[in-house]
């Protein structure tokens, strides 16, 4: 029976290079002040053992642990997956955070918490405790949770605040939801759509009021009513499938329809069919997200893309920035969205 081998760990590695642990983890660490020739010396030994640097090596130096923390609502979270219907804003976040994180030696942990309640603070306090993180990445709702934000500005823990203006003091970056919800109006009105509906997202989420906001831009800048023509959602397909109905059970209704999400946008398509509505032909739909599921629909949907990849890198880069004391912008960082045309969308029957 062949020998399990021996792992080699910073131990051996200050052995054979005759230094100290501490060393080795300023080498391991690019710490500043430490000199070529230890650098070189160390890095031999560490390339000669063919050894790994572990997460407990790197945080020996004691300024910090080289981790991330990701936190996102476990109640929509877990009911996304088990609804098994395709969101893949969590793939998207770890995709951008993971490897802008393995750029620079960190790791992002990836949390789920419950921010309907006071057991958030326990949660947290525990999860810092345990995890000892050199920041955090807030997304919606909860990016200006004060309950999560206060514990953090007290604790000294940066954190990034996904879809905020930074009211609570964090790292604020937006993926420009105003301005996409504007750019998808505009795109339907050169089309030739005058009555134009809005499927809203949740009021917890701010980003909800921003697409909003953007509809309206546009609406009231080719002096077009809105009134009657919004109706409201909350993310999910049943709420889709109700808001839709009731602009398309309008005396006039309207002859497309821009959804806050792909499941509302495609609840959209839904209730079109059942009322007899060709897609794109009597009514064109756009939806917000861009995930697999908007490009896989029959027909597929132009989407407005949510750079939330980008995004993730994006607030990862700005957290080690702030670590080690380089400077960073006061105002929101601003990932602008884009609109991707597909099959959905078309001008309206005379």
């Amino acid at each position: 029976m062949a020998r399990r081998r021996q792992a080699v760990t910073i131990k051996h590695v200050a052995a054979d290079a005759g230094v100290s642990l501490q060393t080795v983890s300023r080498v391991i660490n690019n710490e500043p002040n430490v000199r070529p020739s230890m650098q070189e010396k160390v890095q031999q030994s560490i390339d000669r053992l063919g050894y790994i640097p572990s997460i407990a090596a790197q945080r020996m130096s004691g300024s910090r642990s080289y981790l991330i923390l990701a936190l996102n609502d476990r109640e929509r979270t877990i009911a996304d997956w088990r609804s098994r219907r395709g969101s893949d804003w969590i793939d998207q976040m770890l995709l951008g955070g993971m490897l802008k994180c393995a750029e620079h030696g960190y790791r992002l942990i990836f949390e789920l918490v419950d921010t309907h309640n006071d057991h958030v603070e326990r949660e947290l306090k525990a999860t810092i405790a345990a995890l000892q993180p050199d920041g955090i990445i807030l997304t919606p709702p909860h990016s200006d949770n004060p309950l999560i934000t206060d514990l953090l500005r007290r604790y000294g823990i940066p954190f990034a605040q996904i879809g905020s203006e930074g009211v609570e003091g964090g790292i604020p970056l937006i993926m420009g939801d105003r301005s996409a919800a504007r750019d998808a109006t505009e795109y339907l009105i050169k089309l030739g759509h005058k009555r134009i509906g809005f499927i809203a997202g949740p009021d917890e989420y701010k980003l909800s009021g921003w697409r909003k906001d953007g509809w309206r831009d546009a609406m009231a800048a080719a002096d077009l009513s809105t009134e009657t023509l919004c109706a409201n959602g909350d993310f999910s397909y049943k709420s889709g499938i109700e808001a839709a109905r009731v602009l398309l059970s309008l005396d006039e209704r309207p002859t497309a329809i821009l959804a806050s999400n792909d499941l509302m946008a495609m609840a959209s398509m839904t209730v079109a069919s059942d009322y007899g509505l060709n897609v794109p032909d009597d009514l064109s739909v756009i939806s917000f997200d861009n995930t697999p599921t908007a490009m896989l629909s029959q027909p597929s949907l132009t989407a407005v893309d949510q750079p939330i990849a980008a995004t993730a890198s994006r607030a990862v880069e700005l957290i080690i920035a702030l670590q080690k004391g380089e400077p960073i912008p006061d105002a929101p960082t601003i990932v602008p969205a884009s609109l991707i045309e597909r099959e959905s969308t078309a001008s309206p029957k005379q």
